[in-house]
């Protein structure tokens, strides 16, 4: 097993570095770089050209002053007149803007720099921020994995009991009516589904019994600590349901199809005939078997959620997390915080994997990974 797992940590590396170079290539091509975004509003308000270039009051900032060395791509380099943007400016200015952004570099430099920066997990600085990338990770990502914990946990925690109970009583009324349910809220988006519950429930247009925004109510950190705890769970109470609704509907029928395979095999028969109960026969030899692919998945199943619904959810709920974080980054071109995200998600989901596995071989030894071909 030990060399299983140094093999598949071994394909890590090759694997994120296929995923960062694929994406650092599209960026390439992508319009509206930040270097483009500054021309525009240079071109827009002279008061910003003023300050950039030291001309009038106020706080001025230098070009190349603090530019990022890691982290970042765009549509950056080049001569002055590929961009549009710079009909009018002085050249000298579009040079000291791209040697902010740290574009003047060419691209395989910037990419190389950044693969650099990225083994010792030092992602640069926001280019619109002017923070480090890691400290806003850190700052946002428990948001992010609470929000993903719990949705999982709850979803795990519906959807097993409910699958048992309707392989027990498949083909009856409660088996369809169940499944109808799941079916449906499988059907319907998370991001859709909160904002359904934005407007019934969080003074939308109807009901004001939840909160909008955030994950505390200001002044809270001063309160004990169960008034603190009721208080984190009214916040997530809106954003977790709209995570949970449409995760029953897979995790739900892979339970019921489980237990169903395993009823019908020859031990379950035998379990039966040795005069154990129902009870017993189903907990005590068919739920260890049927439970090893729903229990072997809670890694993916996390980091699933993480990846999907929660973008959105965040943004509706504006919960300050690494979904936000990545969608106003996109929205700005804020390159290293887009690249600094997908090297997280990717690296978590890829470590993920390797959880999953060794996971199955806990819950059933006679898997042995090492005698596959």
């Amino acid at each position: 097993m030990a060399a299983y797992i140094l093999r598949r940590l071994l394909l890590v590396v090759p694997t994120l570095f296929g995923i960062i170079l694929i994406n650092f290539a599209v960026v390439q091509f992508a319009p509206g770089g930040p270097v483009e975004q500054m021309l525009a509003e240079l071109r827009g308000e002279g008061q910003t050209l003023g300050r950039l270039t030291g001309e009038g009051g106020g706080e001025t900032r230098q070009p190349g002053a603090g530019a990022p060395t890691q982290g970042g791509d765009g549509a950056g380099g080049g001569p002055v007149g590929t961009y549009r943007g710079a009909r009018g400016l002085d050249p000298a200015i579009v040079a000291d803007i791209e040697k902010l952004f740290g574009f003047d570099k060419p691209a395989h430099v910037r990419f190389l720099d950044m693969l650099r920066g990225y083994l010792t997990f030092d992602f640069g600085r926001s280019l619109f921020q002017d923070r480090p990338v890691v400290d806003l990770i850190i700052e946002k990502m428990p948001v992010s994995v609470s929000l993903g914990l719990w949705s999982t946990l709850i979803i795990y925690l519906v959807s097993i009991p409910l699958g048992i109970r309707k392989a027990v009583k498949d083909g009856s009324r409660f088996d369809v009516a169940t499944s109808g349910v799941v079916l449906v809220g499988y059907a319907i988006p998370g991001f859709l589904f909160a904002i359904l519950l934005v407007v019934l429930f969080a003074g939308g247009s109807f009901l004001q019994w939840f909160p909008l925004r955030g994950l505390a109510t200001p002044g809270s950190e001063t309160w004990p600590f169960w008034e603190r705890a009721g208080d984190y769970a009214w916040h997530m109470a809106l954003p977790t349901l709209a995570l949970v609704v449409g995760g029953f509907a897979g995790l739900t029928m892979l339970t019921k199809n489980s237990f169903l395979d395993e009823i019908g095999k020859q031990y379950v028969v035998t379990a039966r005939a040795k005069g154990n109960t129902e009870t017993r026969t189903l907990y005590g030899h068919v739920f260890r078997n049927a439970m090893l692919l729903i229990i072997a998945g809670f890694p993916a199943a996390f980091i699933g959620i993480l990846f999907t619904g929660a973008l959105l959810v965040e943004i509706v709920f504006s919960l300050d997390g690494l979904g936000l974080l990545g969608f106003e980054a996109a929205i700005r071109r804020d390159y290293p915080i887009m690249f600094a995200t997908l090297y997280i998600f990717t690296l978590l989901g890829l470590l993920m994997q390797i959880v999953g596995d060794v996971t199955y071989t806990v819950v059933d030894p006679r898997i042995d990974f090492e005698a596959r071909r």
